[in-house]
């Protein structure tokens, strides 16, 4: 979703290209890839003839306020405003400024720095907000560490839809289950049965680790992830251990953490904002707040591919229409775990509502109501012997 851009003459896009301000080598601990480099080598914004008191310089978003931005050049992270141009234009788009974001800023005769243009990401996860509008979640990562706590966080439901979550961005999902320690004191063999249960409902594809956050231990299982020019994102709910992760990653207490709930083991939100870190390695980590709510921007077809058993199941199923519910002859509720099912169903659900009309919403609420009113009265019916 890039911002859009009226053709200019060549002539003009060499010397627009010319002005910027460009290091691969100061940008590259930002997550800066020779792909990405290409992209924004040859990329070329509307400029304001207002600001002329510096040349542009790409820059990243490090964290994303109301109405302000944090940039990082690679050296330091610097307070950006947005140009109004730039507003304008991520409002047309229906989009804004996410963490992650490869932008373009410049000082004015004032020393305020403006971002005045945002590249076009080359991947974005995003999930829907409680009205069905999308969310940005974050953009240009690489893999997603899914954290989950092997307390009372351990959920394999939510999991799923984490997966759901990053499985249409093309983003590679790890399965990371942290407070190993806790659980190893009272039951050694938790763990191992803990990581063969992930991996029986999602799939041997996908990674699977279990850490003690605290420690550097972490950072070497993790290796494998960290290489130069990397971006990762940690997601989970919180109390999962995602701050805390961040901060062995990065060798110091950088990220405030905070004690969870006894009775379920839930965190208190001390994250409130998305944060992008460099790491020693090289390699680069966004620390997210937990989600109340999550509901994945996710498609038909790409809940196929995350729920592969389902699909291949189906080719059995005694009617070529099945809809895996109260159908006899069903092959899917035969071998599929009725809660990995439920769960399945329940996000089919949500994806066909947000490609709905607001029109066909209220239809739908119409009719749900209407059925409601009827089985209330069928209930007093029945309550009174008629």
């Amino acid at each position: 979703m890039a911002c859009i851009v009226t053709p200019l003459p060549q002539f003009t896009t060499k010397i627009l290209q010319d002005m910027i301000e460009f290091s691969f080598e100061t940008l590259r601990p930002l997550g800066l890839t020779s792909l990405l480099a290409q992209t924004l080598a040859t990329a070329v914004a509307p400029m304001d003839l207002s600001l002329q008191a510096s040349p542009p310089q790409w820059m990243r978003t490090a964290v994303v306020h109301r109405e302000t931005v944090e940039v990082h050049d690679g050296a330091q992270q610097l307070p950006a405003r947005c140009t109004a141009r730039l507003t304008r234009s991520l409002l047309e788009e229906g989009s804004a400024l996410a963490v992650g974001d490869w932008v373009l800023c410049q000082k004015d005769e004032h020393q305020q720095l403006w971002v005045i243009f945002r590249a076009r990401p080359v991947s974005q996860i995003v999930r829907r907000d409680a009205d069905g509008s999308r969310h940005t979640v974050v953009s240009n990562v690489d893999t997603a560490l899914l954290v989950m706590g092997l307390d009372l966080d351990f959920n394999l439901q939510r999991l799923e839809r984490y997966l759901a979550l990053v499985g249409s961005s093309g983003v590679l999902p790890v399965v990371v289950l942290t407070k190993a320690d806790v659980v190893q004191m009272t039951e050694p063999d938790r763990v191992g049965r803990r990581i063969q249960e992930v991996r029986e409902r999602v799939g041997s594809h996908v990674d699977v680790v279990a850490v003690d956050a605290r420690t550097a231990e972490a950072s070497k299982v993790l290796t494998p992830y960290l290489s130069p020019g990397q971006t990762l994102v940690l997601l989970g709910s919180s109390g999962a251990g995602k701050s805390t992760l961040t901060n062995s990653l990065l060798g110091s207490a950088t990220q405030d953490t905070g004690a969870v709930r006894e009775h379920d083991s839930r965190g208190k939100h001390t994250t409130t904002a998305r944060s992008l870190h460099l790491l020693p390695t090289g390699a680069c980590v966004i620390d997210t707040p937990g989600v109340r709510t999550l509901r994945p921007d996710v498609d038909a077809q790409t809940l196929s591919a995350l729920f592969e058993d389902v699909g291949t199941l189906a080719t059995s199923c005694r009617f070529r229409d099945c809809c895996h519910q109260d159908e006899p002859g069903c092959a899917v509720r035969e071998h599929v775990n009725p809660d990995r099912l439920k769960n399945y169903h329940k996000m089919l659900r949500e994806s066909r509502r947000d490609t709905m009309s607001a029109l066909e919403r209220q239809q739908q609420l119409s009719q749900w109501k209407a059925r409601g009113r009827a089985g209330r009265q069928r209930l007093e019916m029945k309550r009174d012997g008629r």
